[in-house]
């Protein structure tokens, strides 16, 4: 459980950014695909569920591809994520999330983003999203090797918003990103947007739920923060 004695400018939240943000599995699923039937392999939504979703492209190259050398596989994930971006020029955020932002500004908690997404993704998604400016901070993976299931990329994160681990909660759609999160000693709630939420709560997620108008999730932030910290006009509405 969150700590009651930390002060709240002792407390800051973390996000993920595909599936978390913002659903972009069908277009990176797409643009798998494509870029795989390049090289004959065939990829299924299994593959793509247990081997893909929610892993660094170094990981997936070489558990798919196994006999590429790393420029091989770096400069297939290069023309993956350009298609990504062909397919995603515009998107739409996860539902609830500009309510729940919009309700924590009086509260001017840090926030960041901990991606496993390369650099020009998280950007695109950000700019897209109409978010870059509210997350300035963004921990990419390549910045804490070897990226997530690994805690280090949340660890970094925790650092940047000069934050205890038990001062935060971390969100997160897949369960290498819950197992990461986890792993740093971070409250994780799962979202349901890409897994089943029997696997994030195996995972580790001590909360799972389908978005960000899930009343559990406001009932854990109005305990942690006062209902008088968090926007009454925003709030209302939930």
């Amino acid at each position: 459980m969150l700590s009651a004695d930390l002060l709240p400018n002792s407390f800051g939240l973390l996000f993920d950014l595909d599936g978390t943000l913002t659903e972009t599995n069908p277009l990176h699923y797409r643009a798998w695909e494509l870029v795989l039937a390049e090289v004959g392999f065939d990829l299924t939504p299994t593959i793509y569920e247990q081997i893909i979703s929610g892993r660094t492209n170094a990981q997936i190259v070489v558990d798919l591809l196994p006999s590429y050398s790393v420029a091989e596989g770096a400069a297939l994930s290069d023309r993956k994520e350009a298609l990504f971006r062909q397919l995603a020029p515009d998107l739409e955020p996860v539902l609830g999330l500009p309510l729940l932002l919009k309700a924590l500004e009086p509260c001017n908690l840090p926030m960041a983003v901990v991606t496993n997404a390369p650099k020009d993704n998280a950007i695109h998604m950000l700019t897209a999203l109409g978010l870059r400016e509210r997350f300035a901070t963004v921990v990419l993976a390549e910045e804490a090797p070897p990226g997530k299931p690994d805690p280090a990329p949340y660890r970094l994160g925790l650092e940047r918003l000069n934050l205890p681990a038990n001062g935060a909660i971390a969100f997160e759609d897949s369960p290498p990103g819950v197992r990461s999160a986890v792993a740093a000693g971070i409250f994780t709630v799962g979202l349901s947007t890409t897994h089943a939420p029997e696997e994030l709560t195996q995972a580790g997620a001590s909360l799972v739920i389908e978005n960000f108008t899930n009343q559990r999730l406001w009932q854990l932030l109005r305990s942690r923060l006062g209902d008088e910290a968090i926007s009454l006009s925003a709030a209302s509405t939930v």
